[in-house]
C-alpha cells in the first residue's frame, strides 16, 4: 500500500471549498429546481393514465433526485463532522433539511399515485422490465403507504417536521457541539471535546484518570440536561402524536418496519441474550478482580487490561487490516487500500471533531467517507475495520439501482462487525505474549457486551420512556432514574455505579431518522457472528456467497435473507444460540486464561 498515508480526509474531490463551496452551492440550488419540477409534475399525473414505461420513467426521477440528496447528505455530515463549529455546514443542514422535506411531500403524492392502482394492474407493473429490478422497495414503499394517513395530511406532517420534529434532533446536536469538558491534565485544565472526554473515560490505563473524567463527563451533562430533556421530549412527543393520527397501536412498529423484521424475531433474539448474559456477568466479575475492584462500575467496563503495547500507528493499522483482509477476499483487502490511499477516512485525533463515528456512501462519485478518531488502541482499529466494512457493503451495490442500494440498519451491521472480526480475531492470534492476547481478547469479549447488554439498556430505556412520556413530560430525575434502571436489568446487577446521564450523551435517541437507534445494532452483531461462523466453516468459497447475501440486503426482509443465504430461520431460537455460542467461547477462553490471575 502507498504510503505515507493522510490522517484526515479528502472531501475536495466531492465539492471543492467545503462549507462555502460555490459548485456545491450550485448542485443545491439546481437540486432544489429539479425537486419542485418533480413536485409539480407529480401533481398533474393520473395513475390511470400512466402508461408501464412512464411509470418506469418517474421511478427512475425518484431514484436520481434520491440519489444526489443522499450525495448532499453525506456532504454535509462530512463538514459537520469535522467541525461541530462549522456554522456554515449547520446552515447547510438546515437548507437540506427543508430540501428533503420537498422531496418527501412531494412523495406523498406519488404513494397517491400508488395506491390508485389496482392490486392486479399493480402486480403486472412489478413484473415489467423497467420495475422489476426495484420491486421490492417500490411495493414496499405502496404497502406503508397504505397505512398512512391521507396524502395531504402526511405532507403537512412532513412540512411541519422541519421547524418541529427534526428542528429537536438539530437544536441536540448543537448543544453537543458547543460544549467542552474541562479536567485537569498534568496539572493543568485542558477544555475536551465530548469525544476526547468519553474516550478518556472508557479507554485509560489510569483508574484515577477514568474515575475524574466521567465525574467531569456526568457534571458537564447535569448542567445541560433541562435543554437535552426538552428535546427528547418533544422528539418522543412528536413521534407519539404522530403514531395516535395514524392509528399505529405500537411505538416498535415504524423501528421493525425500518429494518424489514417482525417482532417474533425481535423477541427471539433477546430472549436467547437473556438466557445466556449468566457469563457476561463473570467475565465483567472476573474484569474487576484483575483492575483491582470488588465490582466494575460504568468507566470500568471499557477499561483495558495488560500492557499499552497493542498500539499501532495509523499505517499500522491500516495494513494490518488490509493484510487480515486479503487472507477472507482479496477484493476486500483492494478495496479496504483503495480507501486509504485515496483519503476517505477522517482519523484524527483532534478537538472540535463530533464524538463517535459512522460511514457515508456518495452513491453519485461511488465513493464512501469514513469518520472516526483513532488513537492507536486495539479497540479503535477494531473500529476503523468496523466502518471499512460499512464501505465494503456500500461498494459492492454501487451499480445497482438506487432504491435498492438502501439497505436497513440491522444489515448494515453485518459488513461493519463481519470486518471487525475479522481484524479482532488475526489481532489475538497474531499477540506478541499471553498478557498481550488477554487484553487483546478483553477487548473483544467487552465490545460483545457493549452490544448485549449496554443495547439492551437502550432499548429497555427507550420502551420504559416512551410509555411515560404518554403520560406527559417526563423530568430530568425521572429520564436519570429510567436509565439507570435499565441498566440495572441489562446488566443483572454485575456494575456497582451505573451512569444516569447515558440519555443525555447518546447521540443515537436524539435521531430523527431511525428510531429506536439500537436494537438493529444487536442484531447485525449476532446475525453477522452467525455468518462469521459459517464463513469459518466453508472456507475461501464463503466469500462469493458472503458478497451475494450483502447484495441481497436491500431487496428482501431479514428474514428471507437469512433463509435464501444461510438456511436458518430467525424466528427460532436456533440460529441465534449458535451465534451466541460463538461470542460465549471468547468468554470461556477469557475466564480459562484469567483463572489463576
Amino acid at each position: 500500500m502507498k504510503t505515507p498515508l493522510s490522517e484526515t480526509w479528502n472531501l475536495e474531490t466531492i465539492f471543492p471549498g467545503g462549507s462555502e463551496s460555490a459548485e456545491f452551492a450550485s448542485f443545491l440550488n439546481e437540486l432544489e429546481q429539479d425537486v419542485n419540477s418533480y413536485a409539480e409534475r407529480l401533481g398533474a399525473l393520473s395513475a390511470a393514465d400512466l402508461t408501464v414505461d412512464q411509470w418506469g420513467a418517474l421511478f427512475d426521477t425518484v431514484q436520481d433526485i434520491y440519489a444526489r440528496l443522499r450525495q448532499a447528505s453525506a456532504f454535509i455530515s462530512c463538514l459537520n463532522a469535522q467541525n461541530v463549529k462549522d456554522n456554515k455546514a449547520k446552515l447547510l443542514t438546515g437548507r437540506l433539511q427543508s430540501l428533503s422535506a420537498k422531496y418527501t411531500s412531494a412523495g406523498t403524492l406519488l404513494d397517491k399515485l400508488l395506491l390508485d392502482v389496482s392490486d392486479q394492474q399493480w402486480a403486472t407493473l412489478l413484473e415489467s422490465p423497467n420495475i422489476a429490478p426495484i420491486a421490492f422497495p417500490v411495493d414496499e414503499r405502496r404497502r406503508r403507504a397504505a397505512n398512512k394517513l391521507a396524502p395531504e395530511q402526511e405532507a403537512l406532517i412532513t412540512d411541519l417536521s422541519v421547524d418541529g420534529y427534526h428542528a429537536w434532533g438539530t437544536l441536540y446536536g448543537n448543544i453537543i457541539g458547543r460544549m467542552t469538558i474541562p479536567f485537569e491534565k498534568n496539572g493543568e485544565t485542558v477544555e475536551l471535546s465530548v469525544g476526547q472526554a468519553q474516550n478518556t473515560y472508557s479507554s485509560s490505563a489510569d483508574r484515577d484518570v477514568r474515575q475524574r473524567a466521567f465525574a467531569a463527563w456526568e457534571e458537564a451533562f447535569s448542567k445541560e440536561a433541562e435543554m437535552i430533556a426538552s428535546c427528547l421530549n418533544h422528539l418522543g412527543g412528536f413521534r407519539l402524536q404522530m403514531y395516535k393520527h395514524r392509528g399505529w397501536d405500537s411505538i416498535l412498529g415504524e423501528p421493525l418496519d425500518i429494518n424489514r423484521m417482525t417482532r417474533e424475531t425481535l423477541d427471539t433474539m433477546w430472549a436467547v441474550i437473556e438466557k445466556n448474559k449468566a457469563p457476561l456477568v463473570q467475565f465483567l466479575n472476573r474484569k474487576a478482580k484483575l483492575l483491582g475492584q470488588e465490582k466494575s462500575t460504568w468507566y470500568d467496563m471499557y477499561a483495558p487490561i495488560g500492557e499499552a503495547s497493542t498500539t499501532m500507528t495509523y499505517e499500522e493499522g491500516a495494513n494490518f487490516i488490509v493484510e487480515q483482509f486479503r487472507h477472507f477476499d482479496p477484493n476486500l483487502a483492494t478495496f479496504a487500500e483503495r480507501a486509504f490511499e485515496n483519503a476517505w477516512i477522517e482519523a484524527e485525533d483532534r478537538a472540535g471533531k463530533r464524538p463517535g463515528g459512522f460511514c457515508t456512501s456518495l452513491p453519485l462519485t461511488k465513493e464512501t467517507r469514513i469518520f472516526m478518531t483513532y488513537n492507536g488502541s486495539a479497540s479503535t482499529n477494531a473500529t476503523l475495520a468496523h466502518e471499512l466494512g460499512h464501505a465494503y457493503h456500500s461498494d459492492v451495490l454501487k451499480d445497482h439501482p438506487t432504491m435498492t442500494q438502501s439497505y436497513a440498519m440491522n444489515v448494515a451491521e453485518t459488513a461493519s462487525t463481519f470486518a471487525e472480526q475479522i481484524v479482532s480475531d488475526a489481532s489475538i492470534k497474531n499477540a506478541s505474549s499471553e498478557e498481550e492476547r488477554l487484553a487483546m481478547l478483553e477487548d473483544k469479549v467487552q465490545r460483545a457486551v457493549a452490544l448485549l447488554m449496554d443495547i439492551h439498556a437502550r432499548f429497555i430505556f427507550e420502551q420504559n420512556f416512551y410509555a411515560e412520556r404518554e403520560k406527559g413530560l417526563v423530568s430530568v430525575e425521572r429520564l436519570n432514574e429510567l436509565m439507570v434502571d435499565a441498566q440495572k436489568v441489562a446488566f443483572q446487577g454485575a456494575l456497582d455505579e451505573y451512569h444516569p446521564h447515558f440519555w443525555a450523551s447518546k447521540l443515537h435517541f436524539y435521531s430523527t431518522g431511525v428510531p429506536f437507534y439500537n436494537f438493529p445494532y444487536t442484531f447485525g452483531f449476532l446475525f453477522s457472528t452467525g455468518v462469521y461462523a459459517q464463513a469459518l466453516q466453508e472456507g475461501p468459497t464463503f466469500a462469493a456467497k458472503y458478497v451475494a447475501l450483502l447484495q441481497d440486503t436491500g431487496r428482501m426482509t431479514v428474514e428471507d435473507l437469512a433463509q435464501k443465504h444461510l438456511g436458518a430461520d430467525l424466528t427460532k431460537p436456533d440460529f441465534w444460540q449458535a451465534a451466541m455460542d460463538v461470542v460465549l467461547a471468547d468468554v470461556e477462553e477469557f475466564m480459562r486464561l484469567t483463572e489463576k490471575k
